[in-house]
This record gives structure tokens, sequence and C-alpha cells, in this order.
């Protein structure tokens, strides 16, 4: 019998890339949108939803259990990304975005995953505090706020069911947000990114980059 996973935030690049590697790999997928997305309704076999990790009323759209999640959303924020000019309206977006709502989200499905399921985040090497060099403030702080959320519920939420969390690294990858010099296409990244998927499951926290090296916190 196949495995399950619930891919949210497939509608492009990273996610849509993981809906097609993990559907080769003979996985059942789910794939969450927020609007349609024509390549996304291109890849046979799947289930698709409406989700939006910034609107909890949508988060009823997904329905069943699950052997791994992986919650993908992300924005870069303001073009500024400049803490001293900051509003309220634009650190507002890109923690709801980044971090807050995939938290909220992630303890709705969490009752959703098998247990000794898992939990994947879609992080950055840039939420780490021991690698930043600094620049890019509104994104960097999402990104630590996600990884310390995820690392919350992995030891308040998703312990009790030996649950394991992970706080994903996806490398610099060749999507509308990392550009077209990045040093990764998105086979590369995803194809990492499913055997970490694969090779996970004995619970606990893990923050860690496609090829499974542990990142510094």
């Amino acid at each position: 019998m196949s495995k399950t996973i619930l891919i949210v935030g497939a509608s492009r690049g990273i996610g849509l890339g993981l809906v097609r590697e993990f559907t080769s790999r003979g996985w059942t997928v789910v794939a969450t949108e927020r609007s349609k997305s024509d390549e996304l309704h291109g890849v046979e076999g799947i289930e698709i939803a409406t989700l939006d990790v910034t609107d909890p009323a949508t988060f009823d759209n997904v329905d069943g259990s699950f052997d791994a999640v992986i919650i993908n959303a992300g924005i870069t924020g303001a073009k500024h990304q400049d803490s001293a000019q900051a509003t309220r309206d634009e650190v507002a977006d890109v923690m709801m975005t980044n971090a807050f709502g995939p938290a909220h989200l992630a303890k709705v499905l969490l009752p959703k995953i098998a247990e000794g399921g898992t939990l994947a985040f879609m992080s950055s090497l840039m939420g780490s505090i021991d690698d930043s060099s600094g620049g890019y403030e509104l994104y960097r702080t999402s990104k630590t706020a996600l990884n310390m959320l995820a690392k919350g519920i992995a030891e308040q939420d998703a312990e009790p069911r030996n649950i394991e969390v992970l706080a994903l690294h996806p490398g610099w990858v060749q999507t509308d947000m990392g550009g077209p010099n990045a040093t990764l296409t998105i086979d590369e990244s995803v194809s990492g990114l499913a055997d970490v998927i694969e090779g996970a499951g004995s619970g606990g926290f893990r923050y860690v980059d496609y090829s499974g090296k542990e990142l510094a916190f």
C-alpha cells in the first residue's frame, strides 16, 4: 500500500516539483493551491485542494490521513527588506505567511498525520542565526521564527505520537524566488528533499538541508 503525502503550496516551483517527485516514487499525493495552477492540474493521479496558510477558514478543505505533510509556504516580503523601513503591515504579512500561518496550519493537521509520520516545514538556511550575515531582514527573521515554531511544535505537540518535525533548507534553487543564477535545479533539490522525507520518521526535530546535512540553529 502506497504512502500518502500532503504538499501545501504546490502550484509552482519547489512545491510543484515535490508533487511530481513523490508521484514518480509511487506516493499518493494530495496537493494544495491558493489559486488555480494549470501546471499542477496537469499532473495526473493527484488530489488537489484550495488552501491559503494565512486564511484558517480554508484549513478544513484538506481531508484524509497522511504519512507525511510538507508545508511549503513563503514570500520574500517587502522589496526593501530593511527593518528600519518596515511598516506594521509589511511585518505582519511576511510573518503570517512564512511563520505563524504555517504553524497554525500544522497544529490543525497534526491529528491527520499517522503516528511515527513526518511534518516538514520549508525553511531556509537564511533562518539560521548561527549562519546569518545580515541583510534580507524581513525574510531572515520570518524563517528564524518558523524554525522556532517548528521546534516548539515538535516538542509540545508532535512528540507524544512520535511524529518527526523537519525544518528544511531546499538549497539555492532556480525558482522565481531563487533566480536564474541559483546553483540547484528544482529537480536536484526536490530529489534530495524527497530522500530526506522518506528517511524520516524517528521523532524529534531536525533542521536539515536537501542533502540531509544538519544545520546550525
